[in-house]
């Protein structure tokens, strides 16, 4: 019998793509987007990713007005 994985996700956040609305920060159910502390090239403090915790819901995803700037990434167990 094949035991059933459970799937994992992780938030990628490319930060020269953020603006700093916090809209994803708000989206999040399981609260692992915060605000960083440093800028990126256009000034903004950019959203960081927590490290764990994400579930793949894309309310992030969805959320955020840049495209391209968020993007969930399953991660496969080899």
């Amino acid at each position: 019998m094949m035991e059933k994985k459970k799937k994992t996700f992780r938030c990628v956040i490319r930060s020269e793509e953020c603006k700093g609305c916090e809209r994803c920060v708000e989206a999040c159910p399981r609260g692992v987007l915060k605000m960083g502390t440093k800028l990126n090239l256009m000034s903004f403090p950019a959203v960081e990713y927590a490290g764990s915790g994400c579930i793949g819901c894309g309310g992030c995803f969805y959320s955020c007005p840049e495209p391209g700037a968020i993007t969930i990434v399953e991660e496969v167990e080899e």
